[in-house]
């Protein structure tokens, strides 16, 4: 199926060129998105007049996501996760999260814009996450983990009654009590 772009995206063409893509991406994706529409006759008039205030649109984001970079490149933000005594986090730092972290420290981030190739974080520490802002903008974000507390786990609790409960040689049994004298029948 051909469509004719709207905006420039990402590993596919820019704003006006004409595309054949999946149907599926076209009808569920990029028509419903305002991203593209028909390669129709009709449809390339209408673009080629619109070309003008299409590119001044895609002018204007392309600026903002510039402005956006320029605030986000270098931005530091830590995530305090949940540890057990070795320092092993419990789950893993995903997108969600270090969105959430940029958009409280003030930096204004949404999670689809998180880039992890490598999968979630699971190791404490710093590491340098992509944010992808724009075709062809973005920017390195520094996420530092940190652990908000150690928590026991269920072996380590088993492993501390344990210890706690008394051996078996240091309980001394308690003495039978006598049975009861029976009454006699009368």
């Amino acid at each position: 199926m051909e469509v004719i772009l709207l905006e420039k995206i990402e590993r596919l063409g820019s704003l006006g060129d004409v595309v054949r893509v999946r149907p599926g991406y076209a009808r569920n994706y990029l028509i419903p998105a305002g991203k593209a529409k028909y390669a129709t006759e009709a449809n390339l008039v209408e673009v080629q007049a619109h070309r003008e205030e299409l590119e001044r649109k895609a002018l204007e984001t392309l600026s903002a996501a510039e402005q956006r970079k320029a605030k986000l490149d270098g931005f530091k933000v830590t995530v305090m996760v949940e540890t057990n005594q070795e320092g092993k986090l419990f789950g893993s730092v995903g997108a969600g999260e270090i969105a959430r972290g940029v958009t409280e420290a003030g930096g204004g981030l949404e999670r689809h814009e998180v880039r992890l190739p490598d999968g979630p974080l699971r190791s404490l520490g710093e590491h340098p996450v992509e944010v992808y802002l724009h075709s062809g903008v973005e920017a390195t974000v520094h996420v530092t983990v940190e652990s908000s507390g150690v928590i026991e786990t269920p072996v380590e609790l088993e492993e501390e009654e344990a210890e706690a409960a008394p051996d078996k040689d240091e309980v001394q049994a308690a003495p039978e009590e006598a049975p009861a004298a029976e009454e006699p029948a009368s």
